[in-house]
């Protein structure tokens, strides 16, 4: 049964790339809880745009992680540096970081101005853009396309220069809803973090419950 609603998302979603334009508006500051834990649980199901010159690209996100004041394995837990100042700025700004030398990883701060914490895009159903999407990642299934946070930056075209950019602003790269009354949100599961050597056991990622987009091992995922 899994399988099968999985196989049937996926059709979907490449359905979608040839229909009309999502009607999504930005999400404002306002609409965005002011702490860490809550922030990560509704943004499952809202949406990630970048609007280029040559189209937009939309994806509906799936797979949040949450790193709240305080968390070790956290950029900001060091306290403000001229890296990691984004994480510092009021909650809705993108931090964008390189990690390991390879892969950018597009998080956004989620406290009040001052407070260091963030929540990290793990993964996104490609919804519009699927073309260009592939281009970036040749190769790639569609499954995998946006699968992961790498995988998901490489995707959407996201590198450092988007780092401290107002994702409520409604500029080149923001986070929107439906423009529409706001439908239920989606069974929202949670479970542990990925690829962590400390504070593993916190229950902090949270994602849409039989979504084939959300990242990481199946034995991972528990239902909240």
């Amino acid at each position: 049964m899994k399988r099968a609603a999985g196989a049937v998302a996926v059709q979907a979603s490449a359905a979608h790339s040839s229909s009309s334009p999502l009607p999504i508006v930005p999400l404002c500051r306002a609409d965005l809880p002011v702490e860490t834990v809550a922030l990560a649980r509704f943004m499952v199901g809202k949406y990630l745009v970048h609007d280029l010159p040559e189209g937009r690209l939309v994806g509906r996100l799936v797979e949040i992680e949450g790193y709240p004041p305080g968390d070790s394995t956290g950029h900001a837990f060091i306290g403000p540096r001229g890296w990691n100042a984004s994480l510092f700025l009021s909650r809705g700004h993108a931090y964008v970081r390189l990690t390991y030398g390879v892969s950018y990883m597009l998080n956004m701060s989620s406290e009040a101005e001052g407070v260091g914490a963030g929540v990290l895009f793990r993964a996104v159903e490609p919804l519009e853009g699927l073309d260009a999407m592939a281009s970036r990642r040749p190769g790639a299934p569609l499954r995998d396309l946006t699968r992961g946070p790498g995988k998901l930056t490489q995707a959407f075209g996201v590198g450092a220069r988007f780092d401290g950019v107002d994702l409520c602003a409604g500029e080149e790269l923001w986070i929107g809803r439906l423009d529409a009354a706001a439908p239920p949100q989606q069974g929202v599961g949670v479970t542990t973090r990925i690829g962590l050597s400390r504070e593993q056991d916190r229950p902090l990622r949270f994602y849409e419950i039989g979504n084939p987009y959300v990242s990481g091992p199946r034995k991972l995922l528990s239902i909240a």
